[in-house]
């Protein structure tokens, strides 16, 4: 390392942050509203593209309020006071948990909470359907149920409004009222027009059906998990115990059988996509062409290595291969494809020249041209132009810290970047590309929400989301570093210096960590709570550091893709060239470097206690993976292979291989009701731990989920934390 390179580092420490400043708490940042922000939720584009909607809710009635949203001049009004709305003039003020605009734009869904139960599943069930008349000043009750609902959706028409419910895809005619069942076979393990668990949890996707684009036709999913093997949980708080059965696979193990069907509105007869013979395999998405005659179907192989686009006629079910990629590793497949309704095209993100880039094709599957190229990656594909030829899209291209929203011509020139340095931004585009709503935040301002015109001229502040409280506070600075390995790869880092800061004193470091394929944590956007608890520590005397090692994303699929067959390896490799970085500087106390992290965080603090044992002394692991043989398939074979074909890789990746090597201090937390990393993580590296004579500590929280929140739950949780941290580091 050379001097100058040292001194640019340390100087700015000599006098940032001598003044006092108020002193953040536990119960402040975990246990009251003292710094909650204010979100904007409910935003729906209305077709036009000049307006936009959005719910707030009032705490003087109860209730929510629905505003629209003129672009052009920035203005809103009040469309809906839910508080107003009654079926009976003695109803208590209406409550909903969402809301859709109907086709026409003249009606509203609304939907009420689901019952009071507990789900195993990342889709949030829905409750009754309502529907409000804008003309007629009427709300009338759609659906009177206590079962759930699931993934509800207008027709194009706007007379009919499809939804899951038992498992089965329904038809509501609105105004007749008369329910219709598409699918008939829905079961405890048969599900149509929604998803098993590791479908919702490793694909991103929820809503499993889809209205052809004339409306006379459905495509869904269909998913017979009967062969996936149960895995059992126990509700201790029952007085007698209750047992709780869920389908996870795991590594190795049968998975759900996909299926596809479309089905005809008129004759109701289920017209089944050819996918192949192979039926041990994933369907992550399936699209309508435009035509409304053709279904795109993305099949993916069980090692997630092989990704094949199928067109598939929806009277014949006959398919012909559109496109297809292979990959020596594994395929990101979480991009939907974008096809172009005025011409017969396509746009496709692939890592095909080692970077996430946007792609054309025509609909025989023909490359057209590459339009995005560098040494960066795309984030997603907000919007298209088909008019003007434009594409828009977010990618961090200047600096993996910070994600901007682009533009681009179709042939790849011409790219500008339209959002401000300085923040990471989330775009929410109109559907005719003239305005966008950005939700932006850097370490230190907390997320904002704005409309901007296309120009990137501000038309109103939607949400100045400014924390009065914060003010009373001191936020001491995230400073950004990059480091070379022993072996020559280049990483980078975030440090927060305790505030006041003497380059003379010897301060304890606590990595914060999550890793992971494709993740990162050195970004520059809001912490919310926990980035406020880092504040806390950073107070007691702590420098809090975060490092995105090998296999973590923005840094192209060869950066990523080095912890194929291997998780644990080069992350906790990259950890300790870490600690052996920070060592360099005299303010670092080296016998005094903690770490902590959640799911893969917690493997990751796990694994650098025990396979760096030399340099950290303490690690806080909450719910982690302790071994992959117990993790969930999807996840797990997508970057570790089948353990019968990569068994030493596997055992390699163990946390349970390595308890021997344990000499500092382990904290080990988990919720017993975890359906994601299930309890089990912990009570087998517990087992490990006492077969190897090691003594630990371990906290669980019963009927606790991945998490571990509800009442006071998660302020006893960091107190927790945070009390063995000043304990032990």
């Amino acid at each position: 390392m050379k001097r100058i390179n040292f001194l640019i580092f340390i100087l700015p420490a000599l006098v940032y942050g001598q003044q006092l400043q108020k002193i953040f708490t536990l119960n402040d940042i975990f246990n009251s509203q003292k710094f909650s922000g204010k979100a904007v939720s409910g935003i729906q584009w209305m077709k036009n593209g000049k307006q936009f909607s959005y719910q707030r809710f009032d705490s003087a009635t109860n209730s929510d309020k629905i505003f629209v949203v003129q672009c052009s001049q920035g203005t809103r009004s009040l469309r809906i006071d839910a508080s107003l709305l009654k079926m009976h003039p003695d109803d208590p003020p209406f409550r909903f948990s969402s809301y859709q605009w109907s086709p026409q734009e003249d009606k509203i869904l609304f939907v009420s909470a689901p019952p009071d139960k507990q789900y195993l599943s990342r889709l949030t069930p829905e409750g009754n359907y309502f529907l409000y008349d804008l003309r007629k000043k009427t709300l009338q009750r759609l659906t009177n149920v206590r079962e759930p609902q699931f993934n509800h959706k207008f027709s194009p028409d706007g007379l009919l409004l499809g939804f899951v419910r038992g498992n089965n895809v329904m038809l509501l005619d609105i105004a007749s009222g008369r329910e219709t069942m598409l699918t008939t076979d829905g079961a405890a393990h048969v599900i149509n027009g929604k998803f098993d668990w590791v479908y919702e949890e490793e694909f991103g996707i929820s809503d499993g059906w889809q209205w052809s684009p004339d409306g006379i036709h459905i495509a869904f999913w269909r998913l017979d998990e009967s062969r996936v093997p149960d895995f059992k949980m126990m509700n201790y708080m029952a007085n007698s115990g209750e047992e709780i059965v869920m389908k996870y696979p795991q590594p190795g193990d049968p998975n759900s059988i996909v299926k596809i069907g479309v089905v005809s509105l008129e004759s109701k007869i289920i017209q089944w996509m050819d996918l192949g013979p192979d039926d041990d395999i994933y369907v992550p998405r399936i699209q309508w062409l435009p035509d409304g005659q053709t279904l795109a179907i993305q099949r993916l192989n069980r090692l997630q290595n092989t990704l094949e686009i199928l067109a598939g006629n929806r009277n014949t079910g006959a398919t012909r291969m559109l496109l297809g990629e292979n990959s020596k590793t594994w395929i990101e497949e979480g991009h939907e494809l974008r096809f172009l309704k005025k011409d017969n095209q396509f746009l496709k993100c692939s890592e095909q020249d080692g970077y996430n880039h946007i792609y054309r094709y025509d609909l025989n599957g023909k490359q057209l041209n590459q339009v995005t190229a560098g040494k960066w990656d795309v984030r997603d594909l907000e919007q298209v132009d088909e008019d003007r030829k434009l594409i828009y899209f977010t990618a961090a291209a200047k600096t993996p810290r910070e994600q901007q929203l682009f533009v681009v011509g179709w042939d790849g020139n011409n790219m500008q970047q339209l959002t401000r340095d300085g923040f990471s931004h989330s775009i929410d585009m109109s559907p005719d590309a003239r305005f966008y709503i950005d939700k932006y935040s850097s370490t230190s301002t907390p997320v904002k929400t704005e409309l901007f015109d296309i120009t990137g001229k501000s038309k109103w502040m939607i949400e100045e989301n400014s924390i009065p409280s914060l003010n009373e506070y001191q936020l001491n600075k995230t400073e950004y570093f990059t480091f070379k390995t022993s072996d020559g790869i280049e990483l980078n880092g975030s440090l927060i210096k305790p505030t006041p800061f003497d380059v003379r004193t010897k301060y304890p470091v606590l990595f914060d960590v999550y890793g992971g394929p494709g993740s990162q944590s050195v970004t520059n956007s809001w912490g919310e709570s926990t980035g406020l608890w880092q504040q806390l520590l950073s107070q007691k005397g702590y420098i809090i550091v975060s490092v995105d090692g090998r296999g973590t994303g923005g840094r192209g699929k060869a950066f990523k893709e080095t912890v194929y067959h291997h998780l644990g390896l080069w992350e906790v490799n990259d950890l300790v060239e870490a600690v052996k970085y920070l060592n360099t500087f005299t303010f670092v106390d080296s016998s005094r470097i903690g770490i902590w992290g959640w799911s893969y965080g917690g493997y990751m603090a796990v694994s650098a206690l025990l396979r760096g044992s030399d340099y950290f002394k303490t690690a806080v692991a909450v719910a982690p993976v302790t071994d992959w043989r117990l993790y969930d398939d999807i996840y797990t074979e997508r970057y570790m292979g089948l353990p019968t074909e990569n068994p030493d890789g596997y055992k390699e990746s163990s946390t349970l291989e390595y308890t021997d090597r344990l000499k500092g201090n382990l904290l080990i937390i988990h919720g017993t009701a975890d359906d994601n990393v299930h309890w089990q993580n912990t009570i087998q590296l517990v087992h490990a731990l006492e077969k190897s004579g090691k003594q630990f500590r371990t906290m669980f929280y019963p009927n606790r989920n991945h998490a571990i929140r509800g009442g006071t739950t998660r302020l006893h949780l960091f107190e927790l934390i945070t009390n063995y941290l000043l304990e032990k580091l």
